[in-house]
C-alpha cells in the first residue's frame, strides 16, 4: 500500500478540478482543461505589473502570478516588495478579472495574503516545511505546491498529503524541475512525473518551464512536451524587459516571445483534448 493514501488514485478514482472564481469568470485548473498561468518572477512596480497584466489578460491569460515574498538564495538579493505589493496584486486583480497566485513562506503572512491572493503557492524550498503544510490544510483557498529540489515523487505526493489530510483538497502540484549533475539548465526537468502523476494522484498537475530551465530559450520547448506529456496547465514568468528585471530575467519571456508560445500551446491542447478556457 502506498505510503499516500489521500491523494491517491485508489482513495479517489475521479479527478479533482479545482474551480476559481473569487476574481471574476471561474477558471478550471485539472483534467480536460489547459490553464496559463503567467506574470513577472516578482511585482517590481505598480505601474509595470498594472501594465504586464492587462498584455497578459488580452494575450489569453487565465491566472495572474507574482511573488511578493521571494526567497532568495543571496540576502542581498531583490526578495520582492512585500506587504506593499498585496495591494497592487489585490489592484491589478481587480482591474483584470483574473486570479492571482502568490508565495507564501511564512504563516505569519497568511492575513496578509488571504483575502486578496486567489491561490498560494509553496516553493521548492518549503515543500516539506511541514508546519506550513498543516496549517495550509486548514483553510479554504488552492494551494499550488512545488516540487522540491531534491525530492522524489513520493515525497511530493506525502507533502500533498500533510495539506490534504488537514482538510483542504484544493492542491495543485507543479513540477519545476530537481537538481542533478546536469549544470546546463538551471534544474533538470522531469516530463515523466506528468504521466505518473497522472496514474498515482487524483490531483491535478501543472509544470513551470522557466524555473526548470532557467534559460528563456528552453522555456518553449519545454511547456510544449509538458502538455503533450498530459499536464494540466503551464506556470511561465515574463517580464517587459527580462535584461533589466529584479529576479530571473534569464528565464523571462518577453511579451512577444509569450504570445508566440501561447499560440503553440493553444494547438497542442487541442491535440490533448484540453480545454483553453477563454
Amino acid at each position: 500500500m502506498n505510503s499516500y493514501k489521500l491523494v491517491s488514485r485508489e482513495y479517489k478514482e475521479q479527478d479533482t478540478i479545482i474551480e476559481i472564481n473569487s476574481a471574476g469568470k471561474p477558471v478550471f485548473i485539472g483534467e480536460g482543461y489547459c490553464t496559463i498561468i503567467a506574470g513577472p518572477c516578482a511585482v517590481e512596480s505598480r505601474e509595470a505589473y498594472i501594465e504586464l497584466a492587462c498584455f497578459l489578460k488580452s494575450a489569453g491569460v487565465h491566472i495572474l502570478r507574482g511573488g511578493l515574498f521571494k526567497p532568495r538564495t543571496s540576502p542581498y538579493s531583490f526578495k520582492g516588495l512585500g506587504e506593499q505589493g498585496v495591494s497592487i496584486m489585490a489592484e491589478v486583480r481587480k482591474i483584470t478579472g483574473l486570479p492571482v497566485i502568490s508565495e507564501i513562506m511564512d504563516i505569519r503572512d497568511l492575513d496578509k495574503l488571504y483575502d486578496d491572493i486567489d491561490i498560494l503557492q509553496i516553493g521548492s524550498r518549503n515543500m516539506q516545511n511541514f508546519t506550513l503544510l498543516e496549517e495550509l490544510g486548514k483553510i479554504d483557498k488552492p494551494v499550488l505546491l512545488k516540487r522540491g529540489l531534491s525530492a522524489t515523487i513520493e515525497e511530493w505526493l506525502l507533502a500533498a498529503e500533510y495539506i490534504l489530510n488537514g482538510g483542504n483538497s484544493k492542491i495543485i502540484l507543479c513540477e519545476r524541475g530537481i537538481r542533478t549533475f546536469e549544470p546546463y539548465t538551471r534544474n533538470t526537468v522531469d516530463i515523466g512525473a506528468v504521466p505518473i502523476i497522472k496514474n498515482l494522484s487524483h490531483l491535478p498537475i501543472i509544470v513551470d518551464p522557466s524555473h526548470a530551465t532557467g534559460k528563456w530559450k528552453m522555456v518553449a520547448p519545454v511547456a510544449r512536451a509538458a502538455l503533450a506529456a498530459g499536464a494540466d496547465g503551464i506556470m511561465v514568468e515574463v517580464h517587459q524587459d527580462p535584461d533589466k528585471a529584479l529576479s530571473d530575467g534569464k528565464q523571462s519571456l518577453t511579451p512577444q516571445n509569450f504570445v508566440t508560445m501561447y499560440e503553440q500551446l493553444t494547438k497542442i491542447a487541442g491535440i490533448a483534448e484540453k480545454k483553453m478556457q477563454y
